[in-house]
């Protein structure tokens, strides 16, 4: 199974994308609305097929990026019939399974920090997405949003507590840099319900933490309970000018080809040293030479009326070109796919 732990840094949100390495059949697990360039691009580059997104619950710290991938990428939305979402594909319960190709999850009914809490468990019971139900040395509130402690206590101790001591949980989310836990640990060290801590107990925590809401939660909700479908016009559109990728590095590319055909409606700007532009690969009539080390300074020799399409030898330092421009607020600008190796490769 293919495995990568995604992680958004404004919400300290994890998202997982699960694969069948021979079919590649993917599962993407509590995507994020900000993030959706940045898993498109990595579900593209790994070569995979989006058959579904999960949610754990519905969120109130982030948007899901869940409506945004069914419409790019034709994916089905997946959540909980206790939700009370509207919008989704698959409304799942207790003892359902979805599956990509040979990667199939069980579903597991954890309510408490909300109605439609659930953590999904990989058939051989080796790794569990506990959202927040279960986090690392901790758990999720129980203060608004249909919380409810008791709740709460008895989905961890009879639904996650009951998988093997040795199985993976990988939580929703972590305000301190950790990333994985076990079962075993969390039954012995978890601080809220681990240990014989009783319901009384737990009960008595969850209801004395004191807590802000979360930040987003007045927008976050009710977007959440449409799947995140955004409101007309609130999507910042693609790139209009040329066939624009943004990479999973978070690099926008354009294909050398529509560069060639278009030539006379952009600037191609050269990055190379200067001993290079006579070198066996050659130099782009028309183009405009500025070496990258002193990009920095000669900023203004750069015209904003066109687009700017940076190219080098590989692409990679045509690459931090455009960041540099980027971040100089020009916004019409692309890295050339695979510099001007890919160029000549493809006689243009």
């Amino acid at each position: 199974m293919l495995f990568r732990q995604l992680f958004d840094l404004e919400s300290s949100t994890y998202t997982y994308l699960l694969a069948d390495e021979t079919g590649r059949e993917a599962l993407l697990i509590d995507p994020v609305f900000e993030q959706f360039e940045r898993d498109r691009a990595l579900v593209r580059e790994l070569g995979l097929t989006l058959r579904y997104t999960l949610e754990t619950h519905v969120h109130a710290d982030h948007v899901t990026a869940a409506w945004r991938l069914r419409d790019a990428l034709g994916s089905r939305i997946v959540l909980s019939k206790r939700s009370g979402a509207d919008g989704a594909d698959l409304y799942v319960d207790d003892g359902d399974t979805v599956g990509a190709g040979a990667v199939v999850l069980a579903v597991r009914a954890t309510p408490g920090h909300t109605n439609g809490c659930v953590t999904y468990v990989t058939t051989d019971q080796h790794v569990a997405f506990t959202g927040d139900a279960l986090l690392i040395r901790g758990a999720g509130r129980t203060d608004f949003q249909q919380g409810d402690p008791g709740a709460l206590y008895r989905s961890i101790k009879e639904q996650i507590f009951t998988l093997p001591d040795e199985c993976l949980l990988y939580p929703g989310h972590d305000y301190s840099g950790r990333t994985v836990t076990t079962v075993g640990e969390e039954k012995q060290w978890n601080p809220r319900v681990g240990g014989e801590a009783s319901e009384v107990d737990f009960t008595g925590y969850m209801t004395n933490l004191g807590l802000p809401h979360p930040k987003q939660i007045e927008v976050a909700v009710p977007a959440n309970l449409q799947c995140g479908r955004p409101e007309p016009g609130a999507l910042v559109e693609a790139p209009s000018w040329g066939p624009v990728v943004r990479t999973f590095a978070g690099v926008p590319e354009v294909d050398p080809t529509w560069v060639a055909d278009h030539r006379a409606a952009v600037t191609i700007l050269d990055v190379r040293e200067t001993t290079e532009l006579t070198g066996d690969l050659g130099r782009i009539e028309g183009s405009l030479h500025v070496p990258l080390g002193a990009l920095r300074a000669r900023l203004g020799e750069v015209p904003r009326e066109k687009p700017v399409v940076c190219i080098c030898r590989s692409g990679r330092r045509s690459a931090q070109a455009t960041a540099i421009l980027e971040k100089a607020g020009v916004r019409e600008v692309a890295n050339s796919t695979g510099g001007m190796i890919r160029w000549r490769a493809l006689a243009l």
